[in-house]
């Protein structure tokens, strides 16, 4: 039962069509309180179409979004009442400073207080910056005044579009921290859609990845990466060349003292005992866990990200 209550965004076998081209394949995903999960694929898969039919922004062709219990096509209102986003570039006023930037975007809500504000300006840590113009901010610390703005009315669910483009390395590591503090303090759920998959794997906790507008996985981050690594060993040995001659194709020597090798886990005994009778000195073997950006590229046919 508990389950069923922290789950804030919930999409049920979404369609979604333009001019008779089917974008979107039955898509189903969920978002539960103090989640991240990031929504991975390449260009043109349907991340953005799949983020627009949850935010209202188009309308569903099939299948259902319900945010907090309430059905974004049949009670918009109230679905959408305690959701945050940005969509690519967050819209601010340049002329204006960061702190004029949030009053205005309290004014849209009612009952946002000054300490509400000042409480948001900390949480995203702009306090030294927030009455500076915008136009005077760089990338990093505007990406994190919109995240400001997304989360003044206290939504429980935050939806990002391509929230690293651009970043320096600094404010992509600054964008991270921020978002792992609101899921873990502010038990928010996150989505968030990247091409950065390195970046990714740093900090969400859960992945789901879309191919050709149908969800090819979706699961823990650890269980993704594992179960595509399967059947993957590195063997750390003396003479990794004569030890894949003993091996054969099963193996690949990466360097002259490693071995990668491929290979179910009940036959890596007969391995060592085969190498161990050739004089082949073995110092370790480890699973070989694949990057979140390799297991992706297996799980999509080596579809690359653009």
């Amino acid at each position: 039962m508990q389950q069923m209550q922290d789950c804030i965004l919930k999409c049920e076998n979404l369609h979604k069509s333009f001019r008779k081209k089917e974008i979107l394949k039955g898509v189903s995903l969920s978002v539960s309180s103090g989640d991240i999960l990031g929504f991975i694929g390449p260009n043109g898969a349907g991340k953005t179409t799949t983020i627009k039919l949850i935010l209202g922004l188009q309308s569903i062709g099939s299948g259902t979004v319900t945010i907090n219990g309430f059905d974004i096509h049949k009670n918009f209102e109230k679905a959408i009442a305690k959701v945050g986003a940005i969509i690519e570039n967050p819209d601010l006023y340049m002329y204006l400073s960061g702190y004029d930037n949030l009053k205005l975007i309290a004014n849209l809500y009612p009952n946002i207080t000054t300490s509400r504000i000042d409480e948001v300006i900390k949480l995203v840590g702009l306090e030294n910056r927030i009455h500076d113009k915008v136009s005077k901010y760089s990338l990093g610390m505007r990406q994190r005044l919109g995240v400001a703005q997304a989360i003044l009315h206290k939504p429980n669910l935050l939806i990002l579009d391509e929230p690293t483009n651009g970043l320096d390395p600094e404010g992509i590591k600054d964008l991270r921290e921020l978002l792992v503090k609101l899921a873990k303090e502010e038990k928010m759920g996150i989505l968030i859609s990247s091409h950065n998959l390195a970046e990714l794997e740093s900090f969400c906790n859960k992945v789901c990845i879309i191919k050709n507008g149908v969800i090819v996985e979706t699961s823990d981050l650890e269980a993704v990466k594992k179960e595509a690594s399967e059947g993957n060993y590195i063997f750390e040995v003396d003479d990794s060349k004569r030890a894949r001659l003993i091996i054969g194709d099963l193996s690949e020597a990466t360097d002259n003292t490693h071995l990668q090798v491929h290979a179910e886990k009940e036959s890596i005994p007969f391995l060592v005992k085969k190498l161990v009778l050739q004089d082949i000195k073995i110092y370790s073997i480890n699973e070989d866990v694949l990057s979140l950006e390799d297991a992706f590229l297996k799980k999509t046919g080596g579809n690359v990200i653009d």
